[in-house]
């Protein structure tokens, strides 16, 4: 893995993230932040009562992921495996260090309806 990607990991920005949709096969990207809490890569959304993001499907359905680096830190490419977190205690957890950093006080509603997921990018420990 290059350095500054490595670098980059270590800290959260906005990346682009590529999933593969589940009904088409096809690559699906979007501009998205991600977060590094503690050394876990996560990456959630505004909440949305009643809603599920299309990203979130195409990861239940196949969960390889892209993060695609493209700002002043660095520029590439790596692969990696997504994991939706749905155990109510690790999204409080996770979504309280989500929270933090966007400076929100709805946890609550975080909890209830933001997507998260957590990466696994091989050879990347914190």
């Amino acid at each position: 893995m290059d350095d500054t990607i490595r670098t980059a990991l270590g800290r959260g920005h906005t990346i682009d993230m590529t999933t593969i949709g589940r009904h088409s096969g096809k690559p699906r990207r979007i501009e998205i932040v991600f977060h590094n809490l503690d050394g876990r890569i996560v990456i959630s959304g505004i909440p949305v009562r009643g809603r599920t993001r299309a990203w979130i499907h195409n990861l239940e359905a196949d969960p390889r992921i892209t993060l695609h680096f493209k700002g002043p830190v660095a520029h590439g490419d790596v692969a990696g495996t997504a994991r939706v977190v749905t155990d109510p205690l690790e999204r409080r957890q996770l979504l309280t260090g989500v929270a933090r950093n966007w400076n929100r006080t709805d946890i609550d509603l975080m909890v209830e309806a933001s997507p998260l997921i957590e990466v696994t990018i091989p050879g990347y420990a914190a």
